[in-house]
């Protein structure tokens, strides 16, 4: 393995459980854990591609996030990044927006967003770009490849100001959730839109993807923007189309559309 092959960065995708992706990013000898909710995936990963755990980096509390932290700890004494505004025993090093995290064993920089709504201290990575490579997202549960997380703990304005955070970064931001929700999150989507042709489009290739086990996860923030109704609630054809279904009473605000947008999706 040359010098160059080891310092370049990848992120490797864990499928667990029914429907999550843990992330191993790594350099080739290196790697930190996102959001590790079982250890037994990322411990085989890491052997199967000959692997050093180095730090391992939580989103929120929730524990097909947190999970497999214990066990991974066993095998590795590695720092555990975690947002400061949960109550999370593992976690050593609390961190919050403004925060820049330069990660153990990695050529690796991460910016700490704030992004609070699905849990109240939920926070987000991002690497900038580098080397030519766009950014990348971590968001957890925050954003999903076509859909966001439900509400458990915070508001929908919380919501509305995580998204528009997220929203804003270059379209060509990879964006690693933590779910393959996609295909639910685009079949809800076409009810909200169906005159979205980019959302069509969407529909198509994403079904290919899943019908040859193919992740749907990286999106872009380019695509959801065209595509994920949480980033568009601002349309007016989605405010029309939650009038027609009886969602909403009146058109008002865009909170007020996001929270029946955020509402009907729990229901669907």
């Amino acid at each position: 393995m040359t010098n160059s092959s080891i310092q370049a960065l990848s992120v490797l995708t864990v499928p667990a459980f029914h429907d999550n992706y843990l992330w191993l990013i790594h350099d080739g000898v290196h790697a930190a854990a996102v959001d590790p909710g079982d250890a037994k995936p990322i411990l085989a990963a890491l052997k199967a591609n000959g692997l050093k755990l180095t730090a391992i980096l939580l989103t929120h509390h929730h524990a097909d996030h947190i999970g497999g932290v214990p066990e991974l700890l066993q095998h590795y004494q590695v720092p555990v990044f975690g947002p400061r505004n949960e109550s999370i025993a593992a976690v050593t090093l609390p961190v919050g927006e403004g925060k820049t995290i330069d990660v153990p064993g990695l050529a690796l920089r991460l910016s700490v967003l704030d992004v609070p709504g699905h849990t109240m201290g939920h926070i987000a990575y991002l690497r900038e770009p580098a080397g030519g490579e766009p950014a990348w997202l971590f968001c957890g549960d925050t954003l999903f490849a076509g859909g966001c997380g439900r509400l458990f703990e915070g508001t929908p304005a919380q919501m509305i100001s995580s998204l528009g955070k997220l929203a804003a970064l270059p379209d060509d931001t990879k964006v690693y959730c933590a779910h393959e929700y996609t295909l639910s999150n685009l079949r809800f989507a076409r009810v909200v839109e169906p005159d979205n042709l980019a959302l069509q489009e969407r529909v198509k290739v994403e079904t290919d993807k899943r019908e040859h086990n193919v992740p749907t996860v990286p999106s872009t923030i380019g695509v959801e923007k065209a595509t994920n109704p949480f980033l568009r609630y601002r349309e007016p054809a989605i405010a029309e189309q939650l009038l027609r279904a009886g969602r909403l009473d009146r058109i008002d605000t865009p909170l007020a559309t996001f929270t029946a947008l955020r509402l009907w999706k729990n229901d669907f």
